[in-house]
């Protein structure tokens, strides 16, 4: 193999470019991450995590860090969906959890974790050119002291929404951009204005400015709270004008779009955070060229929020172990070319439900208006309210794996079953801090074992007892998704094969054994 500066350049330093270079050290990968901006951002672009993301965070051992700088995660009770408040409350066990945590918060324990792991974080140093061949790719830099060149054997665009690297790469990125304008802002409440329990607002000469989302013939006014004594608003406003993201949004242009929505001059403390953007419904046409891929917002925009840092985070996981399994060779066929098949499947379900957030927030004309009435009433029944905040949440995301027992599990994120290993209490999130694919036997199952003993060297078999299991035997990939799993008491010869067929599969040709090679 060529002789290169890194395994991996990954191109920006959010959160989906940390993750993977966090989860590449967990593999034995060498990343490095370059990142245009000279420091860590202190503005947040969004204000917490929820969803698939957190169990992940958990299976790498994250939860205790998390806790230290944000609020814990628990159960939403309430959570916004195009315009509208889907009351999560009657349900006894949320699909969703969340954790209110601003995103410079998150990137600084991303950076801390990753460079405790090795990678190497080089700040001020931006991207100029790309070029690649069949064994490397390498860009030229433009950092702190001047111009260099970088080579590695793969490079990943986590530069955003405008990515220059996937422009480079020459990736299509089709979609729509919506004439709608949000503006956002948390801010303190001022002296002069009463925050009620309920997150109303008593406002002197006008009365009563609700929380919640209020639709005039204007706009959208919406607005709640993340922390006691501050307000988080948003206003939504078509428009025909262009807009520049990348002027800075004041305190009044807030206070303007207040004005043209609600006819009110709503008092405005000190500005957290103020921010503009349109929504856009975007999706690369393909999460590869050769040797760079794509992954979080230079592989897709979504037209809602609260969506986007848990789909790159995801893809992060996804990509990781497959870039790093190729670099120690002996991969099978058609790994790397497995995260554009399951990322752009997970990508297109996440626009799905989305651009419905879409159909459902626009327009104001009696249609409009009834099918907004018609999904709050829906969402009043069980089944239609677990499925709703399942898909926001991503639990119920399932990738089309090779399945030939048809097991429930198979393309899913393993559950955090509570197990028995020998005398000692676990759980599953205690197997998978370190990123390995996992052979976990749930029943005494020779077979398997005979089967496994093949793959020892890379699977890490684990045996244990859970009430009720779900399945003889779980094999899990380091993204933490099902590969394969035994039905209970399925036919030896029929588990067996399928468990050969997976292995190599994921993890790629057995091992030849100590004793077949001295024979």
């Amino acid at each position: 193999m060529r002789r290169t500066d890194a395994d991996v350049i990954i191109v920006g330093a959010g959160p989906t470019g940390l993750m993977l270079a966090a989860e590449l050290r967990l593999a034995g990968a060498r990343p490095v991450v370059l990142e245009r901006q000279p420091r860590l951002r202190t503005v947040p672009k969004a204000n917490g995590l929820g969803g698939q993301i957190l169990r992940l965070l958990d299976y790498r051992g994250l939860t205790g860090r998390l806790g230290e700088i944000g609020v814990d995660a628990g159960p939403t009770a309430a959570i916004p969906f195009g315009g509208l408040h889907v009351n999560l409350s009657p349900l006894a066990d949320s699909p969703l959890q969340a954790m209110h945590l601003p995103q410079p918060k998150l990137e600084q324990l991303l950076d801390d974790w990753s460079t405790e792991l090795g990678a190497e974080v080089r700040r001020g140093h931006e991207v100029t050119a790309l070029e690649q061949d069949d064994a490397t790719v390498t860009v030229d830099v433009h950092g702190p002291d001047g111009e260099y060149r970088l080579t590695a054997h793969y490079v990943v665009a986590c530069d955003g929404a405008h990515s220059r690297v996937r422009d480079m790469a020459g990736i299509d990125f089709p979609g729509t951009t919506y004439p709608e304008v949000n503006r956002l802002g948390q801010v303190s409440v001022p002296d002069s204005v009463t925050q009620l329990d309920n997150g109303d607002l008593e406002v002197p000469g006008h009365g009563t400015v609700a929380a919640g989302f209020t639709r005039t013939e204007h706009g959208v006014f919406a607005m709640g709270s993340l922390a006691p004594g501050t307000m988080l608003i948003q206003t939504t406003e078509d428009t025909t004008d262009d807009t520049d993201d990348n002027e800075p949004m004041t305190l009044a242009e807030l206070r303007e779009s207040i004005r043209r929505i609600l006819a009110v001059d709503l008092p405005l403390g000190d500005p957290i955070r103020l921010s503009r953007y349109q929504f856009q419904a975007r999706q690369a046409e393909r999460y590869r060229a050769g040797r760079v891929f794509i992954a979080g917002d230079a592989a897709h925009a979504f037209p809602a929020t609260g969506v986007g840092l848990n789909a790159g985070m995801l893809d992060a996981i996804n990509l990781a172990w497959k870039l790093a399994a190729d670099l120690r060779g002996g991969a099978p066929a058609g790994l790397l070319d497995s995260y554009h098949e399951e990322r752009y499947f997970a990508g297109a379900r996440i626009m799905m439900q989305t651009q419905a957030q879409v159909a459902l927030r626009r327009g104001d004309d009696p249609a409009a208006l009834a099918l907004r009435a018609l999904f709050q009433e829906l969402v009043t029944d069980e089944p239609a309210l677990r499925r709703v905040g399942a898909l926001i949440a991503g639990t119920d995301l399932r990738y089309p794996l090779p399945n030939p027992n048809g097991h429930p599990l198979t393309g899913t994120v393993v559950p955090d079953l509570p197990l028995r290993i020998g005398k000692a209490d676990a759980r599953v999130a205690d197997l998978l801090p370190t990123a390995r694919p996992i052979l976990l036997m749930l029943a005494d199952r020779p077979d398997l074992h005979e089967i496994a003993a093949d793959w020892a060297g890379r699977v890490g078999i684990h045996t244990a007892t859970t009430d009720d299991r779900p399945a003889d035997a779980l094999l899990i990939r380091p993204d933490a998704h099902i590969a394969w799993a035994a039905t209970v008491d399925e036919e030896p010869d029929s588990a067996a094969a399928a468990l050969r067929d997976a292995l190599a599969h994921w993890i790629g040709a057995a091992e030849v054994r100590a004793e077949a090679a001295v024979s």
